[in-house]
């Protein structure tokens, strides 16, 4: 069985076949998510509360939801407010055991293919296997750091939070509202009523939604900018260069097939290659043969630059955040 055909049946309107087989076994992760936050809430486990203010974005779902852009663009909206934001996260992917530092040209077989974008955005970053780990270490090297913006994470309570913003696949959903393995979700679909904010990702062409309930519910689009050449990043092309019989595609993500639409929304017509989440790219998974220009993602391209050539190029995103939603996650960590 692949994981492409199960995620395919997770987001299903209806049970299926394989996923009904797996419905006894979603009922146990059920009970032991209860148990679990059951034991967090009386004291039982440890949960690390940090002396400034920390913000969680994260989702419900396996993967994807656009977190890592989300997280991005909101330490870039508290700088604006006058914060000195710092974003940890865990670091999926990377073999760091401790917490580490991160800058935009880190090794992501060390810190994972996320954290080095997250970097770029000019705020200090740090990853551990444990988040709170990676808070203690943030704060220890960046004493002016006001506020923490936690990449994922929704589910680790082991770290307090101040505010939680769940994210929400405007086009997925929350699939066929199962919990894993007959579902997608980590949490019961309950788990958005106790959140502060929920943010739904739509399409950056599409009409974006008006926040309701002072910024609780509101909308998030990612906006492709410029191409940029993955082997000299200073290169950058639009859309039009693109536009040719012989472009090739790839994606390592949760949902791969966003991307390729994002392509085509730009007028791009790429033979696609979608590969797993958080696939680790050697050059041979590249050889398309008769590929003029090879277009891929930021995170792709994270794992990429070590053997890119002319032809690869990415597309960054920057994610459109409701201004109704910043001001409500202002206003929450203002009385910290």
């Amino acid at each position: 069985m692949s994981a492409a055909r199960l995620v395919d049946a997770w987001y299903s309107p209806h049970l299926t076949p394989l996923t009904a087989a797996f419905v006894p076994l979603s009922w146990l992760m059920r009970a032991g998510v209860r148990v679990r936050r059951a034991l967090f809430d009386a004291g039982v486990l440890p949960v690390a509360r940090m002396p400034v203010p920390v913000v969680v974005v994260g989702n419900l779902t396996v993967g994807g939801g656009g977190k890592t852009p989300a997280a991005r663009a909101l330490a870039n909206a508290l700088a604006v407010h006058g914060h000195r934001p710092g974003i940890v996260s865990r670091g999926y992917g990377g073999s760091a055991r401790v917490p580490t530092a991160v800058t935009p040209d880190s090794d992501p077989a060390l810190v994972g293919d996320e954290a080095p974008i997250l970097a770029g955005s000019g705020h200090p970053v740090y990853v551990a296997p444990r988040r709170a780990d990676a808070a203690r270490a943030l704060l220890a090297a960046h004493p002016d750091c006001t506020v923490i913006v936690a990449d994922d994470g929704l589910q680790h309570y082991a770290l307090a939070r101040d505010v939680e913003i769940a994210l929400v696949d405007g086009t997925r959903g929350l699939g066929n509202g199962r919990l894993l393995p007959a579902g997608p979700l980590r949490e019961p679909a309950s788990r958005l009523r106790s959140v502060d904010a929920v943010v739904t990702l739509v399409p950056y062409d599409a009409p974006f939604p008006q926040a309701r309930d002072n910024g609780r519910e509101s909308a998030m689009a990612q906006i492709p900018l410029a191409f940029r050449n993955v082997a000299d990043p200073a290169l950058t092309a639009g859309p039009e260069r693109f536009r040719r019989a012989d472009v090739h595609a790839l994606a390592g993500t949760a949902n791969p097939a966003r991307f390729f639409a994002s392509l085509a929304a730009l007028g791009i017509d790429a033979t696609p290659h979608p590969f797993a989440d958080h696939h680790r790219y050697v050059r041979a998974d590249l050889g398309f043969a008769g590929a003029a220009a090879i277009l891929m993602t930021e995170k792709d391209a994270v794992k990429c630059r070590g053997f890119a050539d002319a032809r690869f190029w990415y597309l960054p995103i920057e994610a459109r955040l409701d201004p109704a939603l910043v001001a409500r996650v202002v206003k929450l960590i203002g009385g910290r």
